[in-house]
């Protein structure tokens, strides 16, 4: 691989980040951010707070926002793969309510940008996968929320069934989009 390269999503403001990655016999060397860098491409990140999850096959979680001081963050998997999901959740937007998919992995070393006003969530394509959140912007657990990832309004095409998809409770208790605008 080598050097950065920043891609453009289709969504408003959200950007593909190939990371700089170089292997060798030893293995592996990855660094998916560098501030200066991701400035030159128009996107300001302050990093508050960083976690991880690890996730089993078919897992999915999300659609995850916060309606305070809403958060920026870039996500990439540190093992395994996932199926990405971001949504436009803000009104104001020409891509508002549209959604977008990518696939991260460990082995292809993207990362997604997932700007301020975006609904996020993954479906976890291998066992024992490791998705690492960098936010922008301070947790606030009192507006911290969701969408139900399966609002007909978005029709997100989720690449499992559903018999075998795994959920959280708190993920299946969050109410459509329609739900959240109503409530602004």
């Amino acid at each position: 691989m080598g050097a950065f390269s920043f891609s453009p999503a289709h969504l408003k403001d959200a950007f593909v980040i190939e990371g700089f990655s170089v292997e060798d016999k030893r293995g592996g060397f990855c660094k998916p951010f560098e501030k200066d860098l991701y400035k030159e491409h128009g996107i300001e990140f302050t990093l508050n707070e960083t976690f991880y999850s690890r996730s089993e096959k078919n897992v999915i979680r999300g659609l995850h926002f916060q309606t305070n001081n809403p958060q920026a963050k870039l996500v990439c998997v540190l093992s395994g793969k996932v199926w990405d999901v971001i949504v436009d959740i803000r009104p104001d937007s020409p891509t508002f309510k549209q959604w977008e998919a990518f696939e991260l992995s460990a082995e292809n070393h993207k990362s997604l940008y997932v700007p301020r006003g975006f609904a996020h969530g993954f479906l976890s394509l291998e066992d024992d996968t490791i998705m690492l959140y960098q936010c922008d912007g301070k947790y606030d657990k009192e507006t911290d929320t969701g969408i139900i990832y399966n609002d007909p309004e978005i029709g997100i095409d989720w690449p499992v069934d559903e018999s075998l998809a795994i959920h959280s409770q708190r993920d299946l208790m969050f109410g459509t989009l329609k739900d959240y605008l109503d409530s602004l």
